[in-house]
């Protein structure tokens, strides 16, 4: 057996991602929140079953019916239509603990959606090789969703 120490490089992970949406800050924290709930899914097009409560201390869990499932995190803080705050291990099943957070302005012709991931714990590798392409895909869903809302106004 092979022991190696942990180092704070392998035990954290931050990301941070920004993107530009044609709609308006009501229409992108909307798109948001579905995409984050029902609307949720892979990169492949299936369904998580995700559930979102959107209100501080709501939780954020993928149910799959039968009182079975995954829990995410919890609502940390949420300010319409400008923050979402949420923080627990999300899809890690793993002794970890992650804040991510959505910051939305208003910026001439649209929104900037400023979205930031850090965990830590002990975060598999596989987690870790995977995850920035998961969020890259989740904000552009909302791009997609917020701006053809906003198309259809």
């Amino acid at each position: 057996m092979t022991l190696t120490a942990p180092t704070i490089d392998n035990l954290s992970l931050n990301i941070t991602e920004e993107i530009h949406v044609r709609a308006t800050l009501q229409a992108t924290f909307d798109a948001l929140l579905e995409q984050l709930g029902p609307a949720n899914e892979t990169p492949e097009g299936q369904s998580l079953s995700m559930v979102i409560e959107p209100r501080p201390g709501g939780r954020w869990f993928r149910d799959l019916g039968k009182e079975n499932g995954h829990f995410w995190g919890h609502v940390q803080a949420i300010k319409r239509p400008t923050l979402l705050e949420i923080t627990g291990p999300l899809f890690m099943s793993a002794p970890v603990v992650s804040n991510i957070q959505y910051r939305l302005k208003e910026d001439g012709d649209g929104t900037v959606i400023t979205f930031r991931h850090s965990a830590f714990g002990v975060i598999p590798e596989e987690f870790r090789l995977g995850v920035a392409k998961g969020w890259t895909n989740m904000l552009e869903r909302v791009r997609r969703q917020a701006e053809s809302a906003s198309q259809k106004k």
